[in-house]
């Protein structure tokens, strides 16, 4: 294994997220942070490069807190961020030289794992061009389904205060002539038998947005963004999944269950103990503006009105605070809003925007926007252990704190912990509940629901559920870990948020009435042979019923109804 020496001073603020699929390299950073060896920022998420590589070196410099796998782990992620420390990739494991390198006048190349990274002599230029490659296969009792994408990014540095990426995936879910007939009895049941993730589904994929096909589902994944930037911040435009709030199975702030959305975005980093971030983005409504259409030309005489979807935005700010290396908490609000055009008093990074709320619409007496408010916080309380929790709130009162009140407020809750490298290094144990109360990330226009795509953007359960997640996981030598989950997902009775019916529904009680669950055990074995390129194989048990009257085709894909032994494998070149 090759040594890589990457001084703390010459890792360079380019403002390139990692994008949060690459689950391995986080969970390293999460392992680094809860054995105490470095701190992190876990409330907001993507990282960028330089913040993971600053996060590398800075474990690097305290060599004599890893154990030997550590120290292993730690020189394979740096080779992969090694242009963000002025240098190129040299790969050396097993023996065997991994890398190609050409030198010219003015710039070194390198190729590796394979990637081609290229880096000027008077380092003012850097550049990553790397293939996307990978391929899922599902198999139960009910059939075989495979996901396969492919495609490419390019990740590019300018000058040290401008950075410019992009990717590009296309992706594809088919199940057709291999699903069995007894679960799938019509042609449209296998072909869209295969689409796993849709937005009714209480599921934790990833949300998307089909195209037509007349197969499974077809969808592609196109993302980047330009950031200028110095040392203390950055502010860019972007397409990016994120996360807010610190979580580990999913979050009840932003989740990132939804598709990635175009953004305005601004980050400022001053000092060690403070962040803050905010942006403003443009959301997917899925909501028809019936006076905002086109008019097209059908046959000769004759034509067709086109409706457009509404418009909708949203706007955001997080303020972190890390005072000391065991606490660190945040706090900051949100708004939906869907106007014809973007309204400029949202473009206001340092804002509580339920009061610009108010200017904006009291006047006539009109509807208000939905805003949000949430605050999340972290403690370690000793090496190897730390707690954490995130509250989401959606409309609060006080009187409805009162006992003689049956009226609850709107709100989601998230609580967790990570025990980490004791008394068994490379051993952790995981634990998270979260329960979101009736009418949460609802609104009674539907334009202004806490969705984008029609995906919510907090829990993925959503409205009136809870979620118990555990996890036991291992990391026995380098670049492999195995984790065994459990997971009991509940949902109870639903109501549609009817503003002339709303204090009757928040009166009903929460957590009462089951009518859908799932328990799955799931088994997992990943290995990353290099940078970004891992193998891994599943076998889940799950059991995912509906109670009463509940269609049960409302919550969950057919491949995972009742109960199931699924295996999984796969192997992805980027992710």
């Amino acid at each position: 294994m090759s040594i890589v020496l990457c001084p703390l001073s010459i890792v360079h603020a380019q403002r390139i997220p990692q994008a949060i699929e690459y689950t391995e390299v986080y969970d390293f950073i999460e392992e680094l942070t809860t054995d105490g060896v470095i701190r992190s920022n876990a409330a907001i998420k993507p990282y960028t490069r330089d913040q993971i590589a600053r996060m590398l070196v800075e474990a690097q410099g305290k060599d004599s807190l890893l154990t030997k796998r550590q120290k292993e782990d730690l020189q394979f992620y740096l080779q992969d961020y090694a242009l963000e420390c002025d240098t190129l990739p040299v790969y050396l494991s097993y023996g065997h030289r991994h890398v190609t390198q050409w030198i010219t006048e003015v710039s070194n190349l390198s190729l590796a794992d394979p990637s081609l990274h290229i880096l000027t002599k008077d380092k003012i230029f850097k550049m990553r061009v790397r293939p996307i490659l990978g391929m899922d296969i599902y198999a139960n009792r009910k059939g075989f389904i495979t996901h396969r994408w492919y495609g490419a990014e390019i990740q590019m540095d300018i000058a040290k205060h401008l950075s410019i990426w992009g990717s590009i995936r296309d992706n594809s879910w088919k199940g057709t002539g291999y699903l069995k007939d007894a679960y799938y009895p019509t042609e449209a049941d296998k072909i869209y038998g295969a689409r796993l993730s849709q937005p009714g589904y209480l599921n934790n994929l990833p949300g998307v947005q089909y195209k037509e096909a007349n197969y499974g589902g077809d969808f592609s994944d196109s993302r980047g963004g330009i950031s200028l930037y110095a040392w203390w911040g950055s502010i860019g435009v972007q397409r990016e999944r994120i996360t807010w709030g610190d979580a580990q199975h999913s979050s009840n702030i932003l989740s990132a269950h939804n598709p990635a959305v175009p953004m305005v975005t601004l980050q400022l980093t001053p000092c060690k103990w403070f962040q803050f971030d905010y942006f403003h983005a443009w959301l997917v409504s899925n909501v028809i503006d019936s006076t905002y259409w086109y008019t097209e030309q059908q046959t000769a005489t004759s034509t067709q009105r086109e409706y457009r979807p509404a418009n909708k935005f949203m706007a955001a700010n997080m303020f972190t605070f890390m005072p000391c290396k065991y606490v660190q908490f945040s706090f900051g609000n949100s708004i939906i809003y869907a106007e014809r055009n973007v309204q400029a008093a949202y473009f206001i990074p340092i804002a509580f925007f339920k009061s610009m709320d108010h200017l904006l619409t009291k006047g006539l007496n009109t509807e208000n926007q939905n805003s949000q408010a949430f605050a999340t916080i972290t403690v370690r309380p000793t090496d190897h252990l730390r707690v954490y929790g995130s509250f989401f709130i959606d409309e609060f009162k006080l009187s409805r704190l009162k006992k003689s009140d049956p009226q609850h407020n709107l709100y989601s809750y998230l609580v967790g912990f990570n025990w980490s490298g004791w008394p068994v290094r490379g051993l952790s144990l995981r634990g998270e509940f979260a329960r979101t109360n009736i009418a949460t990330y609802q609104h009674s226009i539907k334009v202004l629901d806490y969705t984008s795509n029609s995906y919510t953007m907090g829990h993925y359960m959503g409205t009136n559920a809870q979620s118990i997640f555990v996890q036991l996981a291992y990391r026995p030598t380098r670049s492999l870990r195995l984790t065994l989950d459990y997971t009991n997902d509940t949902k109870y009775t639903t109501y549609e948020y009817i503003r002339g019916d709303i204090k009757t529904i928040i009166s009903q009680p929460s957590f009462v009435n089951p009518i859908w669950r799932n328990d799955e055990v799931n088994l997992r074995a990943v290995y990353e042979v290099f940078n970004n390129c891992y193998a891994h194989v599943d076998f889940t048990y799950n059991n995912t019923r509906a109670f009463g009257d509940t269609d049960i085709n409302l919550y969950s894909p057919v491949f995972y109804q009742g109960q199931n032994f699924t295996f999984t494998c796969g192997l992805s070149f980027g992710f």
